[in-house]
């Protein structure tokens, strides 16, 4: 059965992939250079499909609604904040193992993909449709980057981009007042899982901080990813002057093992713990969102725990930027100073 039902997927495949081309034109073209190399796509692309989620946040965020996307890690089938935007959007599986027969039958005339996750499938992905990629999932501004370029929408892009920028100097400047000498400071951002924690020193989380002047622990420097503490002992790894604890809190034995670390004397003598600089905060938009609206909820969250005025929020709701847009960008990218 599973022969079966990859032959058939296959042939479908390169059904469309024979049939998608037809009647366009170098005119009707664009050339996109991404981690997989140079790819020619319409120059409109109308029917998205999006295989992680830095890709779809940055979809809606830029005015697309794909027709097709991955479910999510955490709040299935899809992130609380994102649920308005994609009702009704047709889920392809998973972000480590997408279903292609599902990708193939939504006829998409754009895939948006990452080298990190969908290297190995991107001979059949290529034969689906025109399928653009990043190198990695949390580099946000190279994930908007792409897809503006890939659909057109370059100006929408640049504003967002803009506006995050307006955001980040006014952080650091206004927390750099607020701490005086106590600044830059030392932040961890640590992930209790049921039987573990996890110290995370790059990722999505990691490179904002890094962004907004903070910096790392001296337990992390050249230690990759970060580390998986599975013993108590191992709570001194975690010292910093402030810590950012991601939690599920849905999950009994998450919040469980959460209480049992911070109870233990190590955990009290952190120097976070200790001036009461811990905050919870979520996960969803700390590592798992991968987008610039996660990276500007992320922010918010900043604002918020450090009593920081934010006189440049963003105000404007992704549907209200997905509305303008099926009216106007579908002809020309326009700049926007809402979206």
């Amino acid at each position: 059965m599973k022969t079966r039902t990859r032959t058939w997927c296959l042939c479908l495949a390169a059904l469309l992939a024979s049939l998608l081309p037809l009647g366009a034109s170098a005119d009707d073209e664009r050339t996109v250079t991404n981690a997989f190399g140079d790819t020619h796509i319409p120059a409109r692309p109308q029917r998205v499909v999006t295989l992680y989620q830095g890709a779809t946040d940055s979809a809606v965020a830029l005015g697309i609604t794909p027709v097709g996307v991955v479910d999510s890690w955490l709040e299935k089938p899809m992130y609380r904040y994102l649920r308005d935007d994609l009702a009704g959007v047709e889920h392809v599986g998973l972000e480590t193992q997408p279903n292609l027969e599902k990708v193939a039958w939504l006829e998409p005339d754009l895939i948006v993909a990452t080298r990190f996750r969908h290297e190995r499938v991107r001979p059949l992905l290529e034969k689906i449709a025109p399928t653009v990629a990043t190198d990695t999932v949390f580099d946000f501004k190279a994930t908007l980057k792409l897809i503006a370029e890939a659909t057109g929408r370059e100006a929408r892009a640049r504003e967002l981009l803009r506006n995050w920028d307006t955001r980040v100097a006014d952080f650091r400047q206004r927390i750099a007042d607020t701490l005086g000498d106590a600044w830059p400071q030392k932040a961890a951002v640590v992930r209790f899982k049921s039987d573990h924690v996890r110290i995370y020193s790059t990722g999505f989380a990691g490179s904002i901080l890094n962004e907004l002047g903070f910096e790392q622990p001296n337990s992390l420097h050249d230690q990759g990813w970060g580390m998986k503490l599975t013993s108590e002992e191992n709570i001194p790894v975690m010292n910093a002057d402030v810590i950012f604890v991601l939690l599920e809190p849905n999950d009994p034995a998450i919040m469980r093992n959460y209480r049992h670390w911070t109870s233990h004397p190590l955990w009290k003598r952190l120097d976070a713990v200790q001036d009461e600089r811990v905050f919870e905060v979520n996960a969803v938009d700390w590592i798992m969102g991968g987008g610039i609206l996660a990276a500007n909820a992320m922010l918010d969250d900043l604002y918020t725990h450090y009593g920081l005025d934010d006189p440049h929020a963003p105000t404007t709701s992704a549907a209200a930027c997905a509305d303008e847009t099926s009216s106007t960008s579908r002809a020309h990218d326009k700049e926007s100073s809402a979206c």
